[in-house]
């Protein structure tokens, strides 16, 4: 690459753009040494410098207001591109040093960042730096230390739609902070914050700004009067901004945040902080000095705690003055070594080229830590978010025109190599990447290799569907368009992206039906949310009536019975007025006590009616089943048993109690068991799916081996410990980020409103939850595992029943062993041994009855081998075909084995018989001499055993098969017969 010193500026030798840092003896200008771009970058400079080079974003170092600023997000289209490794004292390793050197200077006590796998069970992946203090934060453990600083490896992806689009959004980063645990507060935080970053980092003071708590006269003062920050850049936000909370109740308090400024020339007027454009946010200080109570009031702390974090890639595309996160040292080289496999210049390359480099570059990141911490890919869990990156990184590889491994092997994959350089950048990051390194490379090479595999089918039946597209067209005058089924058929089977569909495509000179594929995806997520099938309303006249009829209200948490209106009837999707006696109706209420299934729990089961009055008779709808539909109506399905229902009549609405209690009983126990689960085999593991259903609950979970015996007692050991416990479960409905800050467990891929609902068994589980729960888990009786097994790679799943259903498990099996016991006339703890003494003289018995049976064979053989006829011209060939009734297939076997060896080499035999009712045996045995002259035993029984309705195959001197059809094996023999007379006379 070309490097180049800018042409002279106006702004060159002003640190409005350039400022100067401390690590640095002079102003860092772009005609320093370090700093160079490439011949293809002279262009448009004035742009470059005012307009979009240093368009940097700002992302909320804990995401309060980043959607509202989503669509200002853009990318940078003419980027400088600097050589980071230039300077080390600038450099992502060196700003990290500072920042742990500087708070251990000041009594910190530096401590190693905590793995991606949290020991917190509510959260999937470490996303914060203070996630391991937070037990410390709730009280839940002491302190061991006053004051803390750390480098956190963090890993977020609910914006990775956003990744290498932006100019900072990343899914793996480094948060930096400070931490103090009832030590030092407010002052000394805000003291410390800014002489890092303007007497250490260097950043011009006239280039920050700060955010307070609106409230927060305190902090205001302790940045204006303290450190002379004027007061037109500092500004006070809201409390969705900067009010921290742990959940509905406990520690929170205000924040402050400092912002980066790369257009102070802009003015201090109607600013917003928000603006992509201008700002950065790069620390944030938390003030923990309330504990929130039931009522919503704040009450001051004993214990005030500081929680602060530095984006550490922030301040290094700061500092190394580059217009995004990607173009820092802590990436860019892994950005220049996947150009290089796909033979391409990131400084000369189009926006679309380089936002695919810093996918790549991000996201190798991630799956290298994930994997180097036990994250291996998998469909689920934290493993899903593995594989979803690797797979990003191979299709965006592809896209870039990466082939094999891109060094000369078409079979190789590229990965490894881009993991390689990964690994060389981890040295002061986490020292295991290097030690773990070889499984790190196997499990890229594995993961991406098959996928590979995936891919290459999607591209052969793209191929096809796109020739079947031309042909389609071809004389009609009309342009060729792929549509937009076909496409998500190779999206959702074969995992193959719809950008490299519509690549290929458009080579064709093909359109996509991107329309009619939105719609496929919009319907694959809503069946993914149902857990049977989806209730239709939306036939004939349904979806007209769907719109007259509000949500349902939901009342059985509460109670089990109601006075409902009827809104709607339909029979066999078709809205009517009326139904009687004998009919299948769904009905739609206005209100109900019934849970209509969700969450894996099974709809109620109840009757509806109508009471007997003067000149009305009475009505009844049993209801067998309760589903949602078009958003939240419940849908209430049954038949009517007696009298007529109308739209428009109230009727009395009644859960089956009985029933219901056995919902809640295997809900609740369901909670139980994945609590148990993860203390037990370990945090790792996650939900996967669920059913409660009244006789049985079923939970999925991610894991990668069977569960041992001693570990299946010791879960059911806890369960039933903590049922005995008698524990009152809680009940609260909150936002869900307060429900999350609280701890509660969410689904790995669920969707959750803004309200959710958590159920807490205080000391053993926390999840969001819509579902029904007992009261105390004392209800819930008893526990047992009756199966655990493999239902999908690295998904297993435990079958178990509670309460009413586990007493009946057990009486059921009770009485099975008392059976048992009179049959077999011992005691119970004597039935093992005698069931294993009764097998061993089955199989004994078995043995010489087969033995026996294969005597008798070998005999009636050797009276069928004086049948053998001799054929050929050049030499006498023996060939013995028959049929031996009704001899088994194993003696069959014997009887084919003597004969080829009794009858003189050359020579063939072909035995059939009819063992059972609608079976057939067939063997086909040749000696050394025919199997030379090029005749195989499975080519002659292939055709055989079809006569006969069935098939086989063997080695060349003998085969088996078998068949169903034993009426045509006669006539299939004598096939065989002329068959090989015609092969051996030849």
């Amino acid at each position: 690459m070309t490097s180049l010193n800018f042409p002279y500026c106006s702004c060159r030798d002003s640190p409005l753009l350039f400022p100067t840092s401390p690590f640095q003896s002079k102003p860092f200008l772009p005609s320093s040494k370090g700093y160079r771009c490439s011949s293809g970058l002279i262009v448009r400079i004035q742009t470059l410098i005012y307009a979009n080079s240093l368009s940097h974003g700002r992302a909320s170092i804990k995401g309060p207001r980043e959607a509202q600023f989503a669509a200002k997000a853009q990318p940078a289209t003419e980027e400088l591109v600097e050589d980071k490794l230039g300077d080390p004292q600038t450099s992502g390793d060196a700003i990290r040093q500072h920042f742990l050197d500087f708070y251990a200077a000041r009594g910190h006590k530096v401590l190693p960042s905590s793995s991606l796998v949290p020991d917190d069970p509510t959260v999937l992946l470490t996303i914060a730096g203070m996630l391991q203090f937070k037990p410390i934060f709730l009280g839940k453990v002491p302190r061991e230390v006053p004051r803390a600083a750390t480098s956190q490896k963090c890993i977020r992806t609910n914006d990775i739609e956003n990744v290498g689009r932006t100019s900072r959004h990343q899914t793996f980063f480094e948060m930096l902070g400070n931490f103090s645990f009832g030590d030092y507060f407010k002052k000394e935080a805000i003291k410390w914050a800014w002489e890092l970053s303007t007497s250490e980092y260097g950043l011009p003071a006239d280039r920050l700004w700060i955010s307070v708590y609106q409230d927060d006269d305190e902090t205001f003062a302790l940045w204006h009067d303290e450190l002379g920050v004027p007061k037109e850049r500092i500004k006070r936000l809201g409390e969705d901004d900067n009010f921290w909370t742990s959940g509905v109740t406990g520690p929170c308090g205000p924040c402050s945040e400092l912002y980066y400024d790369f257009h102070p020339e802009r003015g201090t007027s109607n600013v917003d902080l928000g603006d992509d454009t201008r700002f950065i946010e790069f620390y944030n200080l938390v003030f923990m000095q309330y504990n929130k109570k039931d009522d919503g009031s704040l009450e001051p702390l004993k214990q005030k705690n500081i929680d602060t974090g530095l984006g550490l890639e922030r301040v290094a595309r700061i500092l190394q003055k580059v217009p995004n996160n990607y173009e820092t040292d802590l990436i860019f080289p892994i950005i220049e070594k996947a150009a290089e496999l796909a033979n391409v210049s990131y400084a000369l390359a189009d926006d679309s080229t380089k936002t695919k480099l810093k996918i790549i570059g991000d996201h190798m990141r991630a799956v290298v830590y994930l994997i180097t911490d036990g994250v291996n890919p998998s469909n689920i869990g934290r493993g899903y978010v593995v594989r979803r990156l690797i797979r990003r990184v191979v299709r965006t590889g592809r896209l870039l025109g990466v082939k094999g491994d891109g060094m000369g092997d078409r079979q190789g994959a590229f990965l490894p190599i881009l993991a390689k350089k990964v690994i060389e950048l981890s040295t002061n990051i986490d020292a295991d990447v290097k030690t773990r390194s070889s499984r790190i490379f196997e499990e890229l090479r594995r993961e991406e290799l098959r996928f590979v595999l995936t891919l290459e089918r999607g591209e052969k039946l793209l191929e096809q569907m796109l020739a079947d597209a031309l042909l389609n067209t071809r004389g009609t005058g009309t342009a060729p368009c792929l549509s937009g089924k076909d496409a998500f058929i190779l999206y959702d089977t074969y995992g193959f992206p719809v950008e490299i569909t519509k690549e290929v495509a458009d080579e064709r000179g093909i359109s996509i039906d991107m329309n009619s594929f939105d719609i496929e995806m919009e319907k694959q997520r809503q069946l993914s949310q149902a857990a049977h099938d989806t209730v239709k309303l939306a036939v004939e006249n349904g979806a007209n009536l769907a719109e007259d009829i509000p949500d349902t209200e939901f009342l059985g948490y509460n109670t089990l019975h109601s006075k409902a209106l009827v809104e709607g009837l339909l029979v066999n999707g078709s809205p009517v007025a009326q139904v009687s006696k004998g009919s299948d109706v769904e009905i739609l209420l206005n209100r109900t006590p019934f849970y209509a299934e969700s969450g894996g729990q099974i709809g109620d089961n109840g009757i509806l009616y109508l009471k007997e009055a003067e000149n009305e008779p009475k009505a009844i709808v049993e209801i067998k089943d309760v589903q949602k539909s078009m958003g939240n109506i419940f849908v209430h399905k049954g038949t009517v048993t007696e009298g007529t229902i109308e739209v428009g009549r109230e009727v009395e609405a009644a859960v089956d109690p009985n029933l219901r209690q056995r919902a809640k009983v295997h809900h609740t126990a369901t909670h139980l068991l994945q609590s148990a689960l993860k203390r037990v085999i370990g945090q790792e593991t996650s939900q996967a799916g669920s059913m409660v259903a009244f006789d049985r609950l079923r939970f999925d979970f991610n894991f990668h081996r069977p569960l041992q015996d001693k570990e299946l007692v010791e879960i059911e050991g806890l369960i039933n410990q903590w049922i005995g416990d008698g524990t009152i479960l809680e009940t609260k409905v909150m936002s869900l980020t307060d429900a999350k800050g609280a701890g509660a467990i969410a689904m790995f891929g669920e969707k959750y409103g803004e309200q959710v609902r958590v159920v807490e068994v205080p000391g053993v589980s926390m999840e969001l939850c819509g579902g029904t729960h007992v009261s105390n888990t004392a209800e819930i009786r008893g526990f047992k595992i009756i199966s655990e097994q493999g239902i999908a790679s690295g998904i297993r799943r435990i079958e178990a029943v509670a309460g009413d259903a586990f007493i009946e498990y057990v009486l059921t099996r009770d009485n099975c062993m008392k059976q048992l016991c009179s049959t077999l006339k011992v005691k119970a703890e004597e039935v093992t041994g005698r069931v294993d003494a009764l097998l061993e003289e089955l199989r004994l018995t078995r043995n010489e009855v087969s033995a026996a049976r294969a005597k008798a064979a070998i005999y009636k053989a050797s009276t069928l081998s004086s049948r053998a006829s001799t054929i050929g011209t050049s030499r006498s060939i023996g060939l013995l075909v028959e049929s031996m009734d009704d001899v088994d297939a194993d003696s069959l076997k014997s009887a084919a084995e003597y004969l080829v060896d009794s009858l003189k080499d050359p020579a063939a035999v072909v035995l059939g018989s009819c063992p059972g009712e609608g079976k057939v045996s067939l063997v086909v045995a040749l000696t050394p001499g025919v199997v030379d002259l090029g005749i195989k035993a499975g080519e002659i029984i292939k055709p055989l055993a079809k006569s006969c309705g069935g098939g086989g195959g063997g080695r060349p001197n003998f085969a088996q098969a078998g068949g169903r059809k034993p009426e045509n094996l006669l006539g299939a023999l004598e096939e065989a017969r002329e068959q090989l007379k015609n092969l051996l006379e030849k």
